[in-house]
């Protein structure tokens, strides 16, 4: 049984970095729409991981990899998410939706000694998935035609240390690799010409940074009441964002619009970008009482950034998001009532977008909650079981005829946790 969990685990990274991931139109711009933290965990409580040090022995913290003290078991993750968009726009008064389910996120976890914890995850960071067509008619009754698109997905691979120093304090660290391609297409046409003039952008990603964190946790013995601070900073980018860029002229030679056929090249570009992801900082405090419940709130700094887009340069500005959140277990040494070891979450978090379009910034906010549904032969110090997760937001505004856009965002997985890969040892 354990085989089939590790060989899945292989074998599913494939089906993620082929899978087509649904998001916003403002995905069209820079590296697309941010997926990443896809954990049920951290989303159900808005996000909020710098200073949430689980109380349980099967959940490891790749956010924060200082905040693994208490882990204890290996585990395994599989999640996935279901997003449900909806769209609105006072231009033409349109209106549209957009599903998409795809599987979000899959780690293993493991102590490699009490004070020294790893953990291996793997799930898209951004994606592009989109396609608007545009048309107007001239003065000269001549109809024009814009047409965009944009596909493809940015994953992130890590791989995280966590080690105790002593009963308060720790310290982790992760490296994370980028890999991936995305492509941008805007497309120009008139009725009574042959020729489409196409601007394609393509980046090619394959980057490094590193994240460092630490944790500090003061539990008073007498109340079971517990402080934690938390801080991560992510810097480091030590390889190259590679964007090439080609305005050209041509039509297409069959129906679905994918051969280009007497192609004409107007403009060739290709450019080396560092600063793909830039510096970004995490602060949070958390206060709760031992194995009952947690409440923490959280502040995040991303630096702004440039990234080419249609042979021109996208300035990003810098961004913060503010977080609260945490979890709740009635009393788990209830066996008679399941939904007495039911752990629940909840939190709420508003973000102030890098994107600002039209004079507008592209803000989002969003509300959430989740469950740990344990397994039935599940205790406190084997927390396995069903994850459920649901997230309510809005992003965007309907100012300057932007778009307006709501979502529910539906996210299922399940933790696998127990004492595998160790030699039970005889007297």
């Amino acid at each position: 049984m354990k085989k089939i969990f590790v060989l899945s685990l292989i074998s599913v990274g494939y089906f993620l970095n082929a899978q087509n991931l649904g998001n916003s139109p403002y995905a069209t711009y820079g590296i697309g729409d941010v997926k990443y933290d896809n954990t049920i965990e951290t989303s159900s409580m808005g996000g909020i991981s710098t200073a949430f040090i689980s109380d349980f022995t099967s959940n490891f913290n790749f956010a924060n990899p200082a905040n693994n003290a208490n882990f204890e078991l290996t585990s395994i993750k599989l999640e996935a998410t279901n997003e449900n968009n909806y769209f609105k726009t006072d231009y033409n008064n349109t209106k549209s939706t957009k599903h998409s389910t795809y599987l979000s996120n899959i780690s293993l976890a493991f102590p490699l000694s009490p004070k020294l914890k790893m953990g291996l995850s793997y799930q898209p960071y951004s994606s592009k998935s989109y396609e608007i067509i545009h048309s107007d008619t001239l003065s000269t009754g001549e109809i024009r035609y814009n047409r965009f698109k944009g596909s493809g997905t940015l994953n992130t691979a890590q791989i995280a240390l966590g080690y105790k120093i002593n009963d308060k304090f720790a310290v982790g660290a992760r490296a994370n690799y980028y890999f991936g391609n995305l492509y941008d297409l805007n497309e120009l046409a008139y009725s009574n010409a042959e020729l489409i003039n196409g601007y394609e952008t393509k980046n090619s990603i394959r980057n490094f940074n590193f994240t460092l964190g630490a944790s500090y946790q003061n539990l008073n013995t007498s109340t079971d009441r517990k402080l934690t601070i938390g801080a991560t900073t992510t810097f480091g980018n030590t390889s190259n964002m590679v964007t090439d860029y080609l305005n050209s002229t041509y039509y297409y030679s069959d129906a679905g619009q994918t051969v280009k056929a007497n192609e004409s090249i107007i403009e060739e570009k290709n450019t080396n970008s560092r600063n793909l992801l830039p510096l970004q900082a995490s602060l949070g405090v958390g206060y709760g009482e031992e194995n009952k419940w947690f409440l923490s709130v959280q502040g995040d700094y991303k630096k702004g950034e440039s990234i080419a887009y249609f042979g021109q340069s996208l300035d990003l500005q810098d961004s913060y998001r503010i977080s609260a959140g945490g979890w709740y277990l009635p009393n788990y040494n209830n066996f008679r009532s399941y939904f007495s070891r039911i752990v629940y979450r909840y939190g709420a978090f508003y973000e102030k977008g890098s994107l600002q379009i039209a004079g507008q910034n592209i803000n989002k906010f969003g509300v959430s909650a989740g469950v740990l549904l344990p397994f039935k032969n599940s205790s406190i110090t084997r927390m396995s079981g069903l994850e459920l997760g649901l997230e309510v937001g809005k992003r965007g505004t309907l100012k300057n005829n932007l778009i307006n856009q709501n979502y529910v965002n539906l996210k299922v997985g399940f933790n696998f946790a127990d004492k595998w890969f160790r030699k039970t040892l005889y007297n």
